[in-house]
């Protein structure tokens, strides 16, 4: 008997089946023989075969029982009985009545910002909430998803925050369709580098975010779902509160931090319901390793595609002189040395040339919808990226991966602190 085997799973209603693909090169398939069941919010078709490569985390759940062919190693897999998504159907139930109620009233829809403390799963539960959204299909319904976490970048690559309008349900291995998203170079892959930055960049995407509904009338009504990042004690809680306020949140949905819960109900307006809620089961801690493996996995897909939509990047040499290259945030002067009325924070937010040189290696750079650095850089939105995979000095050239050919747009390229090591 090989490790790997396919047996068929029953699933009673309720339950779920929890599958965790661990070991590198190993594959999963499922396919659903009887009944119905989901992943994540999104129906899995009668008869097709999905397949999960490593770091896959699922869950098939389903409401009134199924049967599964499960094909992968038998200790990836189990199956739960308890699950919170009675509480997850009751959080879009609601959110699907206020929704109503804005489509009468001819109102903004719900503004829902999901909080917690590092992998509680905050981000299957915008994925949930938005699949749920969407599959209110008489309803038209079409929810933003902005993502504000930094560190995993589910919209974009790590390093970024942005926002997208959801008009299908999320496919179950590759996740929504990104299309024409709205995307904001942050530079890092931690809030704590620079809050200042943050906090500007969050205001500028509700701005922006808000202007769009107000164009779309399906969107306004469908409201909005804010994914955050788990950095919620002292000055990543400041942050949690200006993001609520930038988006003016009716809803605040706390997964599985009693304190955090309480400290909003007491600092949050009365108009806004903050509801805390259990996480699942299923959700474990991943270790730091995991992270950056994950976060390369981000950028690989960028420029790579996936197994099932292939990309086939380019690869060119361009001359320093071709590129206008900037940071954002410049090392900051001791008071002491200060222009008059110049504060520390100031130079977080100011924009600095950068000189090409080999410690530009590996690095991504933003390309900015700002085509000169007198523009108000910070504020515009970028429309890709590039990552930089040789410096040669005495060329006086650099060699560029990029999802396009040549030539680059005259533009502004942003560093990133995001590294990839092309391996291709």
């Amino acid at each position: 008997m090989s490790v790997e085997e396919s047996q068929e799973i029953n699933l009673e209603a309720d339950q779920e089946l929890r599958i965790e693909v661990e070991n590198k090169n190993e594959t999963v398939t499922i396919e659903l023989k009887t009944g119905m069941a989901e992943i994540f919010g999104t129906e899995i078709v009668k008869g097709r075969k999905y397949v999960f490569s490593t770091g896959a985390k699922i869950a098939v759940f389903t409401w009134q029982g199924c049967t599964i062919i499960y094909t992968g190693r038998k200790n990836s897999c189990y199956t739960a009985k308890e699950t919170p998504m009675m509480f997850y159907l009751n959080c879009h139930a609601c959110l699907e009545q206020l929704r109503q109620k804005a489509e009468q009233d001819n109102t903004r829809g719900p503004v829902t910002m999901i909080v917690g403390p590092v992998d509680v799963g905050k981000s299957t539960l915008c994925r949930i909430l938005l699949n749920y959204a969407v599959r209110m299909g008489g309803q038209g319904r079409r929810p933003i998803f902005v993502d504000l976490d930094v560190g995993q970048g589910s919209i974009s690559v790590p390093g970024t925050i942005g926002a997208l309008m959801v008009e299908r349900p999320a496919s179950p291995t590759e996740g929504f369709s990104v299309q024409a998203p709205l995307v904001y170079q942050y530079g890092h892959v931690s809030m704590q580098k620079n809050p200042s930055l943050y906090n500007m960049l969050v205001s500028r995407l509700a701005e922006v975010v808000q202007d769009r509904m107000q164009a779309n009338k399906k969107a306004n009504v469908s409201g909005v779902i804010i994914n955050t990042c788990g950095w919620t004690k002292d000055s990543g809680y400041k942050i949690l509160t200006h993001i609520a306020q930038a988006f003016e949140v009716d809803v605040i949905l706390v997964l599985d931090q009693e304190r955090l819960f309480n400290e909003l109900v007491r600092d949050m307006p009365s108009f806004v319901k903050v509801v805390l809620l259990p996480k699942s089961g299923g959700v474990v801690e991943r270790p730091k390793s995991y992270r950056m493996e994950a976060r390369d996995g981000r950028v690989r897909q960028y420029f790579y595609g996936t197994t099932s939509l292939p990309l086939h990047p380019h690869s060119f040499d361009v001359k320093f002189s071709e590129l206008k290259i900037y940071k954002i945030g410049a090392p900051a002067l001791p008071d002491s040395c200060m222009p008059v009325g110049v504060k520390a924070e100031d130079y977080l937010t100011k924009v600095v040339s950068v000189q090409p040189s080999p410690s530009l290696l590996n690095h991504l750079l933003a390309i900015s919808f700002a085509t000169s650095a007198e523009e108000d850089v910070i504020q515009t939105n970028v429309a890709g990226f590039v990552c930089i995979t040789n410096v040669d000095m005495d060329r006086q050239t650099m060699t560029i991966l990029s999802p396009q050919p040549k030539p680059l747009p005259d533009a502004v390229f942003l560093v990133s602190e995001v590294q990839f090591m092309d391996s291709h």
